[in-house]
């Protein structure tokens, strides 16, 4: 997936654009300048074209350095990382020194810009004022007002016109593209060098060796398989590296990508609340995982310690108990072709597609034993199931009325459909309709 990156001097009004963008609050919006501190990203789409949004941090307020050499940096991080910059400035303030250094940096990188000038509120003719910001001499300024939301659309256009329109990392279908993720020093890059034979990535025991996501593409019994390293990824209050907070999110995009996500868990330190954080969004975007407890070669075992180490994490992992587990060890390959056998399992069932025939059969099975929650006299009545789509499997169920649908009993649902069909490993969608809502 690409990247878009919105930058500027502080209170131009990057957060409120980049929540218009997007359809919802996420950004913090503040006339205070350095209130976004954390990078904030979201899947944005325009047009059929899907790409990453990320909301670029101001000067932080404690900072003692001058906004020029805070300015620069965040800058840079954004040249570095985006497949294309939004430079967003103010028609009020009009173009600063500020501005200026940083258009000449956008310049020299090469990378394709798109120059917003923001609060431009007025509807009908543009304002005069605009014309100053061709100086900067990055080609046509885009009047907006990220408040109402006047000529967003206008600026979307340019940034997906310069969006490049295949991906780097498209492979063949044969291929099963595996994210390893987890928190630093997990032993990722040590299982992809031992999958993959050679010492592929940097393997040092200091925490944040990887900085960005690295492919690595191997044959193993006659399955192709694309291995994406991942920076670790750490809990916010830890992250106080600039470059880190887009490491992070270079992390989230290989999982974006990927078909299924090996979690990796070190055996010595245990779940940890990060943990859950990176396998919940792993389970949000709707990934096959496989969770793969690291470093079991150095605790000390007795004939239970598997056992009682299972059911700790089953508790710890209960949001997704589909999540399958394996004891390895990436130092010594311990367990590693029962991983591969997993990855290819629950690749498989990510991608399986069940008939609407036989999905009815066991609706019609599920309601007769289990009988529909009801209130106020009204019961609800199930009327059709199909599956529209995989990856991961997603179900549309047609009911009476969706307000007695249930949680509670779409779980017994998807409990049912589990216990029948299997589908391990993956998570599984379900979209409630009414009868004659499309």
């Amino acid at each position: 997936m690409r990247l878009a990156a919105i930058v500027g001097r502080p209170n131009v009004g990057k957060s409120t654009l980049f929540n218009k963008i997007i359809g919802k609050r996420m950004s913090i919006v503040d006339d205070s300048p350095g209130v976004t501190r954390d990078r904030i990203y979201s899947k944005a789409d325009w047009c059929g074209r899907e790409f990453m949004l990320v909301d670029t941090g101001g000067i932080e307020p404690e900072s003692k350095d001058v906004i020029l050499s805070q300015m620069r940096e965040q800058a840079q991080l954004a040249i570095d990382s985006a497949d294309v910059i939004i430079f967003v400035t103010d028609i009020k303030t009009g173009v600063t020194a500020s501005d200026e250094s940083v258009a000449q940096m956008l310049q020299k990188s090469g990378k394709p810009v798109v120059l917003c000038v923001n609060k431009c509120d007025g509807v009908g003719d543009l304002p005069p004022e605009i014309y100053e910001f061709y100086n900067l001499g990055l080609g046509d300024p885009i009047a907006v007002s990220s408040v109402h939301g006047h000529g967003t659309g206008d600026l979307l256009d340019a940034v997906v016109e310069h969006l490049p329109e295949t991906e780097e990392d498209d492979y063949d279908e044969d291929y099963i593209k595996v994210a390893v993720i987890g928190k630093p020093n997990a032993g990722k890059s040590s299982l992809v060098n031992k999958l993959a034979g050679t010492d592929r990535m940097i393997v040092s025991d200091i925490a944040g060796t990887t900085r960005d996501a690295v492919d690595t593409i191997i044959e193993r019994d006659g399955s192709k398989y694309v291995l994406i390293d991942t920076a670790g990824i750490r809990r916010k209050s830890k992250v106080n590296d600039s470059v880190e907070h887009y490491s992070v999110l270079r992390a989230y995009m290989a999982v974006d990508r990927a078909d299924v996500c090996v979690m990796m868990i070190d055996a010595e330190e245990g779940f940890t609340e990060q943990d859950s954080k990176i396998a919940g969004y792993a389970h949000e975007q709707g990934k096959a995982t496989v969770i793969a407890v690291n470093k079991w070669d150095l605790i000390e075992k007795d004939g239970k310690t598997m056992q009682e180490f299972t059911k700790k994490l089953q508790v710890d992992f209960s949001f997704m108990s589909y999540a399958p587990f394996v004891f390895i060890s990436a130092k010594t390959g311990q367990r590693l072709d029962k991983l591969f056998q997993l990855i290819n399992y629950t690749a498989e069932q990510n991608a399986r597609r069940i008939s609407t025939g036989k999905l009815n059969e066991l609706l019609s099975y599920a309601v007769a034993r289990v009988q529909p929650p009801t209130d106020k006299g009204r019961r609800l009545k199930l009327f059709y199931m199909t599956q529209p789509s995989v990856k991961p499997p997603t179900f549309v169920c047609f009911c009476n009325r969706k307000d007695l649908f249930h949680f509670s009993y779409q779980r017994y649902i998807e409990n049912q459909i589990r216990e029948a069909f299997g589908l391990d490993g993956t998570p599984i969608r379900f979209i409630v309709r009414e009868r004659g809502e499309e």
